[in-house]
């Protein structure tokens, strides 16, 4: 029903939005990754998801195209809901899940909290051939890249660094110059911090 949303971006919390467009305030829900791409934006551009239950209309939020596509991908399996949905794209960047979901990685999807084995198998065998034609562009990364991403963010973390600035840190670093090492991404990171 609703593309997107446009306006001015009145509430931020890690779950949900309000966007103001025109005096009408919508409540929106929102994974992690979108809240931490908003950053500061004061005005934003959502694409959205209306769900509509016989109780409920919730629309759910995506800074991406690709990161709404996928959502809907993953409601479409069965036992998987908005909710679930929105919990997988907030544990996972969207190109983790896309990576684990083409590769047969079901133990990366385990790795959520509330995935079982029978739910990450379903969504493997559900979604491995729609998501292969889609043509779904992600940044190349292989399922190692992402491990070794994933263990250097960690390690930042405990250190004391905000996620979200080495989450941006790291990709910046990858993007620039490709395969790393986890020492080399954490030395990396550390000069841009």
């Amino acid at each position: 029903m609703y593309s997107y949303i446009s306006g001015k971006l009145v509430e931020k919390n890690p779950t949900y939005v309000v966007v103001d467009v025109n005096g009408v305030g919508y409540f929106i829900h929102v994974s992690l990754t979108t809240y931490s791409e908003l950053g500061d934006e004061e005005f934003v551009k959502l694409f959205t998801h209306l769900i509509v239950k016989e109780d409920a209309h919730n629309l759910f939020g995506f800074k991406t195209e690709k990161e709404r596509t996928l959502f809907v991908h993953l409601i479409s399996v069965s036992g998987v809901g908005a909710n679930t949905a929105r919990l997988i794209l907030s544990s996972l960047t969207p190109e983790e899940v896309y990576s684990a979901i083409v590769n047969e990685q079901a133990k990366i999807l385990q790795s959520v909290k509330g995935i079982g084995g029978k739910t990450a198998q379903r969504l493997v065998l559900d979604l491995k051939d729609k998501l292969q034609k889609e043509d779904f562009a992600v940044t190349g990364r292989s399922i190692s890249q992402i491990a070794i991403r994933e263990e250097a963010l960690a390690g930042l973390v405990v250190l004391g660094f905000n996620k979200n600035t080495v989450s941006k840190a790291l990709d910046k670093l990858l993007d620039a110059k490709g395969e790393l090492s986890v020492e080399e991404l954490i030395k990396g990171a550390l000069k841009i911090l």
